[in-house]
């Protein structure tokens, strides 16, 4: 393996954990950073409407519909596997998202398990994801908290 290589690797890594951080500390810049101005996604294995092509802008509007809501997320992403093809990279990585609100001092958790499917793209000398798949494997706790969250989003954004 060459330095370039060994160096696109680490770059591609480091875009999923970029990802993963700008969504959990609801960072919209760095979130919006990892896309290609148009990403294919496909969440439909959580949500079936959460399927099809966006304009990243789009998307990341999709999750300051939600995420703001939380009391917490955590998105942790391991046994990242990266495949190269010149400026093409398939990445196969684990994750487990958990999703907290705190209602009337009682604490309630949602945890997503699966693995994504990513393919990014060399754009300018960074990489970019053009396309994301979830593949959710397992679920527990208490999905009412992603309505939880929605809910207050909308009030806040309902609030003169």
């Amino acid at each position: 393996m060459t330095l370039e290589e060994i160096a696109d690797r680490l770059a591609v890594v480091d875009v999923m954990h970029r990802f993963a951080d700008g969504i959990d500390r609801r960072d919209w810049a760095r979130y919006r950073s990892v896309f290609t101005d148009e990403i294919e996604l496909d969440y439909s294995s959580y949500r079936a409407e959460n399927a099809g092509t966006w304009t990243a802008d789009d998307w990341v509007d999709k999750a300051r519909s939600l995420f703001p809501g939380l009391d917490a997320s955590q998105h942790t992403i391991t046994n990242t596997l990266v495949e190269l093809q010149g400026d093409v990279a398939r990445v196969q990585a684990d994750v487990r998202a958990d999703h907290v609100v705190v209602v009337d001092g009682v604490t309630s958790v949602y945890t997503v398990a699966g693995w994504y499917e990513d393919e990014l793209v060399r754009t300018h000398a960074e990489w970019r994801i053009r396309r994301k798949v979830l593949h959710m494997r397992w679920s527990e706790g208490d999905v009412g908290v992603m309505q939880v969250a929605r809910d207050r989003v909308r009030a806040a954004n309902d609030t003169p």
